[in-house]
C-alpha cells in the first residue's frame, strides 16, 4: 500500500504564510512516492484548495461535525467540506476528545458523515501517560477504535487511522519505533477481525514524528505514514518525512 503523509496545521497559519509553506512544499516534491495531505484551518480551506489546484497534495481538514445541517453555530458539515474538494479529514484528534469532550461515540458519527459525503476520515485513537502507566493502552486504543468500525460496518476499508499516543504530541517525547509498531499491531489485529481487507487500511503514526525519527518509524511493518504536526509547518521538515516515507 502506498504510505501516506498528512500534515496537520493545528490553529496556525496565515493567508501570507500558507502561500509561502505550500510554493516551497510543491517546488520541493518532485514526484512523491507516497501520497501527501495537509489539513488545515477550516476558514483557510478556500484558500488552500486554490494553491493546491492541479499538485500532488491533498485538501484536508481537522473536524467535521456529526450533523448534516441546522443549529449548530460554529460548525462545518461533511457536505460543506466535500463542496471545496475536501479528501480527509481528521476525525477524534486527542486535542478534540480533550479540550471538547467529543466522546468515542461522536468520533463515530464524524466518521460516518465523512463517508457519506465522500470523504475520509483520519481516525484519530491514542493514550494519555496515566492510560500507558497503567498499561490501558491496548484496551483504550481498542475501545475507540471499536466505536467508529460499529458505526460504520463494512466501510471500515475506507478509513485511515492515526495512532497518535497522547503523551508525545508536542512534547518532543516518541514513542519508539517498537513501541509504535506493537500498537498498530494491536490495531491492524482488531481491523482484521472486522473486515477480510484490513491490510488496504493504512495506519498513521501520530505522536511527535519529525525528519530524524521519520525513517525508523516508516519502516515498521504496519506503520504505513505519519499525522505530522510541528514539522509540517517546515518546509524541508514535511519534504525530508515524505522522502523518509518512499
Amino acid at each position: 500500500m502506498k504510505k501516506l503523509i498528512a500534515g496537520n496545521w493545528k490553529m496556525n497559519g496565515s493567508l501570507a504564510a500558507n502561500q509561502s509553506l505550500l510554493q516551497e512544499i510543491l517546488q520541493g516534491l518532485g514526484q512523491a512516492a507516497c501520497d501527501v495531505a495537509v489539513a488545515v484551518p477550516a476558514v483557510y480551506v478556500s484558500q488552500v484548495q486554490g494553491l493546491l489546484q492541479g499538485s500532488a497534495v491533498q485538501l484536508g481538514a481537522q473536524d467535521v461535525s456529526a450533523h448534516d445541517s441546522g443549529a449548530y453555530t460554529g460548525e462545518v458539515s461533511a457536505a460543506m467540506l466535500r463542496e471545496f474538494g475536501v479528501r480527509y479529514v481528521l476525525v477524534g484528534h486527542s486535542e478534540r476528545r480533550q479540550y471538547h469532550g467529543e466522546t468515542d461515540a461522536m468520533v463515530a458519527a464524524k466518521a460516518q458523515k465523512a463517508l457519506n459525503a465522500g470523504i475520509t476520515p483520519i481516525v484519530c485513537v491514542g493514550e494519555t501517560l496515566a492510560q500507558r502507566d497503567a498499561g490501558e493502552t491496548e484496551a483504550v486504543v481498542k475501545r475507540q477504535l471499536a466505536a467508529v468500525i460499529h458505526a460504520i460496518g463494512a466501510c471500515t476499508t475506507e478509513i485511515v487511522v492515526a495512532y497518535e499516543p497522547v503523551w508525545a504530541i508536542g512534547t518532543g517525547k516518541t514513542a519508539t519505533p517498537e513501541q509504535a509498531q506493537a500498537v498498530h499491531a494491536v490495531l491492524r489485529a482488531q481491523l482484521a477481525a472486522a473486515s477480510t481487507q484490513a491490510a488496504k487500511v493504512p495506519l498513521l503514526y501520530g505522536g511527535s514524528m519529525n525528519a530524524g525519527n521519520a525513517e525508523q518509524l516508516l519502516a515498521q511493518p504496519d506503520i504505513n505514514g505519519g499525522l505530522i504536526g510541528g514539522a509540517a509547518l517546515k518546509a524541508p521538515d514535511f519534504l525530508k518525512i515524505i522522502a523518509a516515507a518512499a
